[in-house]
């Protein structure tokens, strides 16, 4: 069994990597047979949720998605590959950066489709926010990572500010 010290004990940004895929079915798609933005985006939250949630151990809700782009179409038929993994952890919340690629399996072809970095708080039963234990990047990458996602926190927060004031 458990105790809360072992849960809280920092863990490598491997644990919280996790990969799914969709096939683009009819149903996602507009009148032109391509990927509804809003079910991608749905995948890509569900796909940040589940490296959010391997990391922290806790039920997990999403506070913010930056930017998103969608680079390339996908279309019927197509396999979307969602990659996601914690970037950095704050204190009870943490980043999770998702790389969205498309697969045409029949011309052997895969693009980028798009990238996303989303904000996720973990919290209890209750809905109380809960602390996070600590990610340990391991790579080159995953340390470049780690310190850009301190960055975009900076960013945020004095956005939330210029707005507040804005406000007042």
């Amino acid at each position: 069994m458990t105790n809360n010290d072992d849960l809280m004990m920092p863990r490598p940004v491997r644990d919280s990597q996790s990969e799914m895929a969709e096939i683009v079915l009819p149903n996602d798609t507009n009148p032109l047979g391509a990927l509804l933005g809003g079910r991608l985006m749905h995948w890509i939250d569900m796909a940040g949720a589940m490296a959010a949630h391997r990391h922290s151990r806790n039920y997990v809700v999403t506070a913010a998605i930056d930017h998103l782009d969608f680079l390339t179409p996908a279309h019927v038929g197509d396999l979307v590959i969602l990659r996601s993994s914690v970037n950095r952890v704050f204190h009870t919340s943490m980043e999770v950066g998702v790389k969205v690629f498309v697969e045409n399996y029949l011309l052997d072809q895969c693009q980028h489709v798009s990238s996303a970095y989303l904000t996720f708080v973990a919290i209890d039963a209750g809905g109380r926010h809960v602390p996070v234990p600590a990610v340990v990047p391991e790579t080159d990458e995953q340390r470049r990572r780690y310190e850009d996602a301190g960055r975009r926190r900076d960013i945020r927060r004095d956005e939330l500010e210029r707005r507040r004031l804005s406000r007042s």
